[in-house]
Formats: structure tokens, C-alpha cells, sequence
């Protein structure tokens, strides 16, 4: 599920890749060297009023906090230490004259009465050279509201706020800490560009509804790393307008899978270029590997050269799908006239089980078949007796080899 300059604006695609690699091996980021500044007050926020007992509302101090460090120069790092910290809406807006870090080692909560908040939960916005890293946990407390999710319903229905917001930020990392029960997505990335998240845990019940690990939309040069997510909707979903997007070493389940898409639902959408998932896990989820677009589409875009490679399987029911003919909630008109293509798009050395003997769904439109598709050394297997593994494609134009011929179906 999907909604919705810097240093680097003149520097590649490759060389702006370049810095997050970076970055990850190093201390967590702050790009300006400059010495600190004194700020106007303290960053701890337990000295500005906030208590750590789960009741007392924290929002007020964490706001100040921000204040100070966002007018101060240099690097500033904002300290929640261990504690209960509950809050409202956090609205941490720039552009700043600092790099900021906030320490997390502490619990964030997020209050239960939804007239705290006018959208989001905790929103990042317009500002450059920024992170979070600690063990702490930012908590949604999704339980007390999911009840008010009416999206099974409606699909245009009253969205619930999203735990972590990144809008309009460059040059970012979020590391090392918890997100755990939105009240619906875990993290959304939108209008941002080089960000990188590291071995983060993302958690929520598979029945939890519409709680996405990360959603990533419009953004370019995003890697998610060394990250364990278990939600009960996507893991990751990666929207129009995403570019330069690498999924490396992390485990997806429960869940809905790694999904590129739903695509094509808005007018005006952008294309969805250079995705790479490598050496991932995917374990007890409802898919595993999908690109997803509406079937009565409203924008004419590509979603192109994509490679998945390396990816285990462990009972996952539908483990490789492009599925063009998406309409949930039967709210389409299936006409079949896509205006989504897809192409240039590899499956490569995925192996594993499957729980449905179906492990390869390609179901392109008619007047736009899918180009390119290789399925490479795919070896996914059926976990029950009575069923043969098999597979289901339409309209699928590309290669089979080193699969077993049950599922070398283009």
C-alpha cells in the first residue's frame, strides 16, 4: 500500500551512492565538520521538563529541544535517554543551521487520542544532514487505535498517522532503533534524497492493518540495510517516483512482502527506476517479490530495471508476482488498458518454499505486455505433497534459465 538542494543536486546517481556507503561504515552521519555551537538551551530533554514515567506528556520538552538545536551551528545532539517518553505530534521542521543527531536510547510513545495529531506522528522536514541511532523504541501504540482503521472498507478512507516521517530531507541515516505497532505505517521516506536505514527493527502483528515497514516515494538514493521488519502489510513498499533504491541483507515477515507499487492509482505519477533488493530473507509472508499496478491506471509511467537477486524463500505464499491487474476492493474498471510498463526486471537465484503451489504469478495487460523478464536459477519449491509447483504468466516477454520447467514460463 502506498500514498504519499542539497550539496548533492549536480553530483551522479553513482557518486551520491557513493557517499551513503560511506557513511554507513562510519560514526552515524553528520556531514558538516564545524565545531558545535553553544545552543540557546539544553538538548537532554529529561532537563526541559520531560518525565519518563509513560504519563506525563513529553511533547513540549522534545519541541524545545529541537528549538534549540536547529538554531545552533556545527553538530547537535539531542538526548532521549532511557524512560517512557509519551508525546503528541512532533513537527520537527527546518531548515536548520545545524546537523542534528538525536540519541534514542530511550521509549518514545505515541498518545492514543487522535486529536494530538493534525497528520503524522513524528515528521522531519527540510532538513539537511540529520539522523536518529540508539537502542530506544519508537512506539505507535497502534493497539489503542487500529479499531478506527476503516481502510478494509474504504479505500479512500481516514488515514491514521504514520509513526516516522521523513519530507524534503537530504543526507540522513536512521539506525539501530525499534519501531514498533504503528497505527499505520512504521516510516515513510517522501521528497528525500540520500538516506539510509541500518539495522533497524521494524515490528507490528501480521493482522495489524495497513502498518508498512517503509514506504519509500519520490526519493532517490535510499538503502535499507541489515533491517528486520515483521508488520502486517508490506515490509517495504517502494512508490512512483523512487530511484536508486538498494534492499540489502534484511528479513521480511510477516507481511506482505517487498512490494514496488500499487502504481498508477494517481494522475502525474513518475517512474520507478534502478531498484535493487540482494540478499534478503523473506519468511511466512503473504508474497514475496511484487510489483503491483492498477489495472484501470491513471498515469502513464515505467517501472524498469529491477533486479532481485539472492533472496531465500521460507514459506511464503506467492513468492515472485507481477501482478498488473491490481484492484483492491473491486474499485477498478477492468478495462485491461494498463499504462504502466514494466520491463528490464530480473529474478535471479532465488530459492526456498512456497505455502501455495503457485510461485510465479506474472499477469501483464494485453496492450502492454511485460519486456525483459528473466527468471534466472529460481529454484522455489512447494512445502505440500499434493499440489506440483507451478506457475501463472500473461503477456510476459523474456527468459528462463537454470529453472525447473514447471516455472520457465516466458
Amino acid at each position: 500500500m502506498g500514498f504519499s538542494s542539497g550539496n548533492f543536486a549536480t553530483m551522479t546517481l553513482a557518486a551520491a551512492a557513493a557517499v551513503v556507503v560511506l557513511a554507513a561504515s562510519t560514526s552515524p552521519a553528520v556531514a558538516n565538520p564545524a565545531a558545535p555551537s553553544v545552543p540557546a538551551g539544553p538538548l537532554d530533554i529529561t532537563k526541559l521538563g520531560a518525565r519518563g514515567d509513560g504519563k506525563t506528556d513529553s511533547t513540549k520538552a522534545i519541541m524545545q529541544a529541537w528549538k534549540h538545536a536547529c538554531a545552533a551551528t556545527g553538530t547537535q545532539k539531542i538526548l532521549i535517554p532511557p524512560g517512557d517518553f509519551l508525546t503528541g505530534a512532533l513537527d520537527l521542521v527546518g531548515p536548520c543551521t545545524s546537523s542534528i543527531i538525536i540519541r534514542l536510547d530511550g521509549t518514545l510513545l505515541g498518545t492514543g487520542d487522535l486529536n494530538a495529531y493534525k497528520k503524522n506522528w513524528i515528521e522531519v522536514q527540510h532538513v539537511n544532514d540529520f539522523s536518529i541511532n540508539g537502542h530506544g523504541t519508537i512506539d505507535g501504540q497502534g493497539p489503542l487505535v487500529w479499531k478506527h482503521n476503516q481502510c478494509a472498507k474504504n479505500y479512500n478512507c481516514k488515514i491514521l498517522p504514520n509513526s516516522l516521517v521523513l519530507d524534503y530531507v537530504t543526507n540522513a541515516q536512521i539506525r539501530g532503533i525499534t519501531l514498533l505497532n504503528s497505527k499505520f505505517f512504521h516510516m515513510n521516506i517522501f521528497e528525500c534524497k540520500n538516506v539510509l536505514v541500518e539495522k533497524v527493527t521494524i515490528t507490528a502483528p501480521g493482522d495489524s492493518p495497513n502498518t508498512d515497514g517503509i514506504h519509500i516515494g519520490d526519493s532517490t538514493n535510499i538503502t535499507i540495510k541489515d533491517t528486520n521488519i515483521g508488520t502486517g502489510d508490506d515490509c517495504i513498499s517502494i512508490g512512483p517516483g523512487s530511484k536508486t533504491i538498494r534492499v540489502k541483507g534484511s528479513r521480511c515477515g510477516p507481511g506482505h512482502g517487498i512490494s514496488v507499487g500499487s502504481l498508477g492509482r494517481y494522475k502525474d505519477e513518475k517512474d520507478v527506476e534502478d531498484v535493487q533488493v540482494t540478499d534478503c530473507t523473506i519468511v511466512g509472508a503473504t508474497n514475496g517479490l511484487r510489483i503491483k499496478s492498477y489495472e484501470d491506471s491513471k498515469s502513464a509511467l515505467k517501472a524498469c530495471k529491477f533486479l532481485y537477486d539472492g533472496i531465500t524463500m521460507d514459506n511464503v505464499s506467492f513468492p515472485i508476482v507481477i501482478d498488473q491487474k491490481y484492484c483492491p476492493n473491486n474499485i477498478c474498471v477492468k478495462s485491461g488498458a494498463s499504462k504502466v510498463a514494466v520491463s528490464d526486471i530480473v529474478f535471479k537465484n532465488i530459492r526456498g518454499t512456497s505455502n501455495t503451489p503457485e510461485v510465479v504469478t506474472l499477469n501483464c495487460p494485453n496492450n502492454l505486455p511485460c519486456q525483459g523478464v528473466q527468471l534466472i536459477n529460481v529454484d522455489v519449491k512447494y512445502n505440500k505433497a499434493d499440489n506440483k509447483t507451478m506457475a501463472v504468466c500473461h503477456n510476459a516477454i523474456g527468459k528462463s534459465s537454470g529453472v525447473v520447467k514447471e516455472l520457465a514460463c516466458i
